[in-house]
Order: structure tokens, then sequence, then C-alpha cells
């Protein structure tokens, strides 16, 4: 018997969070009339959106083998979508980074540095190759061996990427220690799904 879906899946879940993503982005920069402070608050919502994504997308496959249930299998259907609205999130970031970087260019060079040119253009180089991948002709162009490689690489990349990113903050803003949470829970989660495979499998990326 198959299971009966939900309206909120496949494309139209992405739609709908993409749509909030972008609306929910001018909707913050308009509180500071479009200026800098308003794109930098979009800066961090984009990063904080893109870590629940990724979580989401990340932990799929671990949650429906440890917890099948309703809610784990819908988002294990969904996690092509889900990874998709990562990308999608990231990329209105890195489009609020250029405008903070247009629009305060001494600003944007103190707030970076040479290592973040060069991981985190590493990490958008993962998001795009697995972006483009996600869908059935892509993924079988290059086959599932590489394809299996690049997001399970890419993922644990991004994993890490985030991990530093939001874990360099910590000492100046212990706040943010509570963001680091999530990715060591679904890390967790991904090393005992891990090890529960009799197969000695691990679980894809996305």
């Amino acid at each position: 018997m198959s299971e009966r879906r939900s309206w909120l899946e496949g494309w139209r879940l992405l739609a709908v969070l993409c749509l909030s993503l972008v609306t929910l982005s001018l909707w913050i920069a308009s509180m500071r009339q479009f200026e800098v402070e308003g794109v930098r608050m979009v800066i961090r919502f984009t990063a904080r959106s893109s870590l629940l994504l990724f979580c989401l997308a990340f932990s799929a496959a671990a949650l429906a083998r440890l917890w099948p249930n309703a809610w784990t299998r819908w988002q294990k259907r969904n996690r092509r979508y889900l990874g998709l609205s990562f990308a999608a999130s990231h990329a209105i970031h890195a489009a609020a980074i250029m405008t903070f970087a247009g629009m305060d260019p001494a600003g944007f060079a103190e707030a970076t540095s040479a290592a973040s040119y060069v991981f985190g253009g590493i990490g958008y180089g993962f998001i795009i190759a697995m972006g483009a991948t996600s869908f059935d002709r892509t993924a079988a162009l290059i086959g599932p061996r590489a394809w299996r490689a690049l997001h399970l690489v890419g993922g644990y990349y991004l994993w890490l990427q985030f991990m530093v990113s939001f874990g360099k903050r910590v000492p100046t803003m212990p706040l943010y220690a509570a963001f680091l949470l999530p990715l060591l829970i679904v890390l967790a989660l991904r090393m005992i799904a891990m090890a529960r495979d009799p197969r000695g499998q691990t679980v894809p990326a996305s």
C-alpha cells in the first residue's frame, strides 16, 4: 500500500521555500531601508536558514533509517528539494555578501579574509556541483559512484564549514554555540545510522 503524500512535496515544496526565502530576505533588508545594516541582516538570516535546510537534508536518510515514521519518510522523500532549497538560500546569501561588498568595501574587507575566500569558494563549488547533480539526468551522466562520492564528500565539507563559520563566533558571542548543536546532532545521527547498517554502507549526504 503506497503512503499518502502531502501537498507540500517535491517541486512545490522547493517553490514555496524559495519564495519564502526571497520574500523574507527582502522584508528584512527593507527594515533598514535596504542600507548596509539591512544587507548584513540578510547575510545573517540566510546563514541560519541555510544551516536549517542543510541539517534537514543531511540528516534525512539517517532519521528515516533510525525512526521510520510519517515525518522522516516525508523528509527522506524530499531531501533532494530540501538540498536544492539550501542551495537557493546560500545563493541569496552570496548575493547579499556581494551587495555588502559593493556598498561598504571597507567593512567587507574587515569582515573577510583570504581564508574565507578560499574555503568559502570551495564550499560554493560543492554546492553548485551537488545542486547540478540533484536531477535524475545529470546524476545518471556522472554515474552512481561519482554521484555518491561528490555528495558524501561535499556534505561533510559543508558540515565542517558550518561548524567553523558558527564556531569561530562563539568566543565573542557565546549564544552562537546554539547553532553548533543541530550540526553535532545530525552528525551523531549519521554515525549511529552508519553503525547500525548491516551492509556497512554510509548514508548518502543528499
